[in-house]
C-alpha cells in the first residue's frame, strides 16, 4: 500500500543527505510533493542538532465556510481544533548517517509515522515514511522561498490624491 505522504500539511519537509558523516541542513520551506502545503523546516533541539517543523501555508487555509483548516482527526478531541497553520508537525528529528529520522504526524489521518528525510539536491528533499513497518511511501519536496519572505514583500502604494482646492467664495451681498 502506498502512503500519503503529501498531504495538506502533514508531512514535513525536513530533509538531510550529505556525507556519511551527517546529514545537510534540512533548513528552509519545503513544498510538499501535491503542492497544498509548505513546511518549514528549522534546527531545533540541544546545539540545534535536530530537526523540528511546521505548517507555514495551506493552498487551501480555509473550509467551505470560510474557518481556518483545523486538525479535525486528531485522535484527541481537545486537540481538534488547532489550526493547521502553525501546526507542529516534526518534533525533534535526529540525524542519522546522511539523513534526518523521527516520527511525523500527519495531519489528514491523525497518525504518527516513521519517516526519514534527505535531501537529493539543493532544491529537493525526499521524505520516506513507514505505518506500522509495512505501510510505505516517500515523495520528493521542493525548495520555496521563505513564506515570511513571500509576506514581507507589499505592493507600493498609490499615491494619494491630492485633496480638491476650496471653492472661491463669492463676495456677499451688501
Amino acid at each position: 500500500m502506498r502512503l500519503a505522504l503529501g498531504t495538506t500539511a502533514l508531512l514535513l519537509a525536513g530533509l538531510g543527505t550529505a556525507s556519511a558523516e551527517a546529514p545537510k541542513d534540512p533548513s528552509g520551506t519545503w513544498l510538499t510533493g501535491d503542492g497544498r502545503a509548505k513546511i518549514r523546516i528549522d534546527r531545533c533541539g540541544p546545539g540545534q542538532s535536530l530537526v523540528c517543523g511546521k505548517v507555514v501555508w495551506l493552498k487551501v487555509p480555509t473550509t467551505e465556510a470560510g474557518s481556518p483548516r483545523t486538525d479535525l482527526k486528531n485522535p484527541d478531541p481537545k486537540k481538534r481544533a488547532r489550526p493547521v497553520i502553525g501546526l507542529q508537525l516534526i518534533e525533534g528529528l535526529k540525524p542519522d548517517e546522511e539523513k534526518f529520522s523521527g516520527e511525523l504526524y500527519n495531519i489528514e489521518e491523525g497518525k504518527t509515522y516513521q519517516v526519514s528525510l534527505e535531501r537529493e539536491s539543493a532544491q529537493e528533499l525526499s521524505v520516506s515514511g513507514c505505518l506500522l513497518k509495512i505501510l510505505c511511501g516517500s515523495q520528493t519536496w521542493t525548495r520555496v522561498p521563505d513564506v515570511n519572505q513571500q509576506a514581507a514583500v507589499v505592493p507600493p502604494e498609490a499615491p494619494a490624491p491630492k485633496p480638491a482646492k476650496p471653492a472661491a467664495k463669492a463676495p456677499k451681498p451688501e
